[in-house]
């Protein structure tokens, strides 16, 4: 995929100031992260990983499924701003939003990208789980470009 390049008339998209994140912070949706990684399960029957966390296997449909910290380091695979807040949000915009291939688990992750201009990423930037300050104590995860 080649490099995005700006729009001729749009002005260029910056981010706002990283948020601090609270030590009482509560996460915008219990059991799909920790300080560490992203939650996901893995099937006892076919073997395979998926995210977020679903009982039974949604490959295969078998009840043996265990929780699994997924891999925090993964490639970007596809990404794009949102400019506009979605109804109900109430964090900070704009905001990268992208796709992150995690190989270590055979998986690909909808997720949040700390990196809001979409001309400073690459297909295959190198990239690692993070928490974020979303709003009123709560946090979300994202994945930021790994340090080259």
């Amino acid at each position: 995929m080649p490099r995005a390049r700006p729009v001729a008339g749009l002005a260029r998209v910056s981010a706002p100031r990283p948020v601090p994140v609270p030590t009482d912070a509560r996460p915008v949706h219990p059991g799909l992260f920790t300080d560490r990684g992203l939650i996901g399960t893995q099937c006892g029957t076919c073997g395979r990983r998926h995210f977020p966390a679903a009982r039974p296997c949604p490959w295969c449909a078998s009840d043996d499924v265990s929780d699994v910290e997924l891999s925090s380091e993964g490639t970007l695979w596809g990404w794009t701003a949102v400019t506009a807040a979605p109804p109900g949000y109430d964090g900070p915009v704009p905001y990268g939003f992208g796709v992150v291939s995690l190989p270590a688990d055979g998986l690909q992750v909808v997720t949040r990208l700390v990196e809001a201009d979409p001309a400073a990423l690459q297909e295959g930037d190198a990239m690692r789980f993070t928490v974020v300050a979303l709003s009123d104590g709560v946090v979300t995860w994202a994945f930021t470009r790994a340090r080259r």
